[in-house]
């Protein structure tokens, strides 16, 4: 039996026609033209929307010179170590192990909710070693990607400097452990640890500890001092530390080491929420009730912090925030070449739950 031909496509003069504007003003919307009143941008999506017309991205490529996506690069200094992401950089990590890490999700989340409503897509690469950072870098410099946004795992990774010298549209999660001419979106550390001394002092801790991430990664340090400034503020002068790896096992590690050498301990400060989760298990180990014995905080609010037993109180981490803006200064970083490196620093809150 003889089959119809199937519908030709909706094509640009189809869309002017739907929007009531001209061919070459649809062209310019379905370009990422900037000058075009924001009015006429949302009529031409309508009628993109009700014509199904789908772009051809070969031919828009040959115009703008652009491939509609961008590199969504997770960077460490090698494979040697299985830390995780988790709050700003672990130390070294597997591939594998990004997909199962809660903070990593969170930053995938908001990069996509962004880029996805204007057609944009990030591509995942992974840079442990020199050869993989190589091959990052020559992906971008022959316009695979048209960016990067960068999730870097360790604090003497070389891929934001190479980056920056490259002149490459990048933007990095977190402050650099190295001053880089480089973009990037960050959470005031110091301000959400504050807020966690604050908490517990408030609610009758005197015998605060505090388990810190790795010490070699700015975030870590920066929570840290945070918190122990404003402990000191408060009339304790020392905090005890043990140092963490953003891990789960690490927190258990590092709760043990606290308990043995400070068993009065009645309140702990973790500095992720991973971390916590290891901590609170120990605390329930040796028979400390949190928050009756002890009272916990830890930082991030990933899904960790509502995993635990009891939920975590937490330090939000605006993670999904922070990675939208991280997509969104990107694009501007695109479509202005020559854009000096900015700093976004976003404000931390407090989460109260049961676990203080």
């Amino acid at each position: 039996m003889r089959q119809d031909p199937p519908p030709p496509s909706p094509t640009l003069e189809d869309v002017a026609r739907a929007a009531g504007v001209s061919r070459a003003t649809v062209s310019r919307v379905v370009n990422g033209v900037r000058n075009v009143d924001s009015a006429i941008q949302e009529a031409v999506r309508q009628a993109i929307t009700a014509t199904g017309y789908v772009p051809n991205r070969a031919a828009r490529s040959l115009v703008t010179r652009r491939t509609g996506s961008v590199a969504l690069v997770v960077s460490g200094a090698g494979d040697e170590g299985a830390g995780a992401l988790g709050g700003g950089g672990g130390s070294g990590f597997f591939p594998v192990q990004v997909f199962t890490d809660p903070f990593f999700g969170r930053v995938v989340g908001g990069i996509v909710g962004f880029l996805r409503p204007r057609g944009l897509h990030p591509v995942l690469m992974f840079a442990e070693t020199p050869e993989t950072r190589a091959q990052v870098l020559t992906a971008l410099r022959q316009g695979d990607a048209d960016g990067a946004v960068l999730v870097s795992t360790h604090a003497e990774d070389p891929l934001p400097r190479l980056l920056a010298e490259a002149k490459l549209p990048a933007v990095l999660f977190a402050r650099p452990a190295d001053p880089v001419p480089i973009s990037y979106v960050d959470v005031d550390h110091r301000a959400g640890a504050k807020l966690a001394a604050d908490h517990l002092v408030a609610r009758g801790s005197k015998h605060v500890v505090t388990i810190s991430g790795p010490l070699d990664v700015p975030a870590s340090q920066a929570r840290l001092a945070g918190f122990r400034d404003a402990m000191a503020a408060h009339g304790h002068p020392f905090v005890p530390c043990a140092e963490g790896g953003f891990t789960y096992h690490s927190g258990e590690q590092a709760m043990e080491r606290l308990l043995a050498e400070h068993p009065g301990l009645d309140g702990v400060f973790v500095a992720n929420d991973l971390m916590a989760q290891g901590a609170l298990l120990v605390l329930r180990h040796h028979g400390r009730a949190v928050p009756g014995d002890v009272a916990v905080v830890g930082f991030d609010d990933s899904s960790a912090a509502t995993a635990c037993r009891p939920p975590l109180t937490t330090v939000r981490h605006p993670v999904e925030d922070m990675a939208a803006e991280m997509a969104r200064l990107l694009l501007e970083h695109i479509e202005q070449p020559g854009h000096r490196p900015t700093s976004i620093i976003f404000d931390p809150t407090l989460v109260i739950r049961d676990s203080s």
